[in-house]
């Protein structure tokens, strides 16, 4: 079956952030998952764009109502009109979950993801009980793509 990764950080990255963004969205294009974010920009962004010059799918699920603010290398935006609360449906879709760096909305994601089960994969992020920690994007986007979900 194919892997659902979600990529979550901050829509305002540092350089290293992008580029390991990127990384992780290539990697898991090239490994065949789909990649979802929450589909603008920053980290979210980078992981599409890493994902589609790859060849691969990208989803965003969108905080707004208009399919339109997606980022340009979303595939396939959702718009929820939802707000942040479409950090749920990010991660309920997810088959794991790589976070990149951290704002309070990636932290929401993590927690949600760890309360739900889904295995959670840092790099660079809040250091918390769940989170299995990585060094580098390679390493992530292998974590990520080997560790079952919980439920």
């Amino acid at each position: 079956m194919t892997p659902y990764v979600a990529v979550v950080g901050p829509g305002e990255a540092t350089a290293q952030q992008l580029a390991q963004a990127r990384a992780v969205g290539a990697g898991l294009a090239n490994r065949g998952a789909v990649v979802i974010t929450g589909g603008l920009g920053g980290v979210m962004e980078a992981a599409c764009r890493g994902a589609a010059e790859a060849g691969g799918v990208t989803v965003g699920i969108l905080p707004g109502g208009d399919r339109a603010a997606a980022n340009p290398w979303v595939a396939i935006a959702i718009a929820t009109g939802l707000g942040e609360l479409r950090n749920g449906l990010i991660v309920r879709a997810a088959d794991s979950l790589i976070a990149i760096g951290g704002a309070y909305g990636t932290l929401s994601e993590v927690a949600l993801a760890l309360k739900t089960g889904v295995p959670v994969v840092g790099l660079g992020t809040w250091e918390l009980e769940g989170i299995t920690p990585v060094a580098a994007a390679e390493e992530a986007v292998a974590r990520a793509c080997q560790v079952p979900r919980l439920d």
